[in-house]
């Protein structure tokens, strides 16, 4: 379990360092250049990736709590959201002007939907750890960048591109979640 914990505060304080930690991150570009920050914070994450994945699989599966019996069809449900919220940032879409952090209320989604699927020790760290690093991430970049200023609307072809997009992903894990995680995503 230390493993898991350890990889979830490697990948939040990772990702705190843009959010509240500027001048260090500046003065990391300054030295290393931007693509050498990037490989830094690159190796970081696949540190914490690793320690998350090696801290699950030797994790207790000791149950905190019994997921409510709905709660496989919320996250199967939730993920189908998260898939488009994911791509929001990198396609023209309308999304962005009524989410200010699209990937992030994503990976909210992604926590609280697994929450209700799993209610295991290591779910919690694991799933319950990318939820409320999501929401103190939120905060530090509102407080960073100030007011929002909302995207102009754009036309629907790029919401329509997202959506396609996202259940594209979603059906690539569907069918793949089982191999990947070894659980099966399909309610039943």
């Amino acid at each position: 379990m230390n493993l898991l914990i350890v990889g979830v505060v490697l990948f939040s304080v990772a990702h705190f360092v843009p959010a509240v930690a500027t001048g260090f991150r500046s003065g990391l570009v300054n030295s290393l250049g931007e693509y050498g920050f990037k490989a830094l914070l690159g190796l970081f994450m696949l540190a914490a990736v690793v320690l998350m994945v090696m801290g699950w699989k030797g994790a207790s599966e000791a149950m905190l709590y019994q997921a409510p019996a709905w709660g496989d069809k919320a996250t199967l449900l939730s993920m189908l959201i998260v898939s488009a919220l994911f791509f929001a940032p990198y396609i023209e879409n309308n999304i962005r002007r009524r989410i200010r952090h699209p990937q992030l209320v994503g990976v909210i989604l992604f926590g609280a939907g697994h929450l209700l699927a799993s209610g295991s020790t290591r779910g919690v760290v694991l799933f319950g750890g990318f939820t409320l690093w999501a929401i103190i991430e939120i905060v530090l970049l509102n407080r960073r960048d100030g007011a929002w200023e909302r995207p102009a609307a754009v036309g629907h072809k790029g919401d329509f591109k997202l959506l396609l997009t996202g259940l594209g992903f979603f059906l690539i894990f569907l069918f793949t979640h089982e191999n990947l995680f070894g659980v099966s995503p399909v309610p039943g």
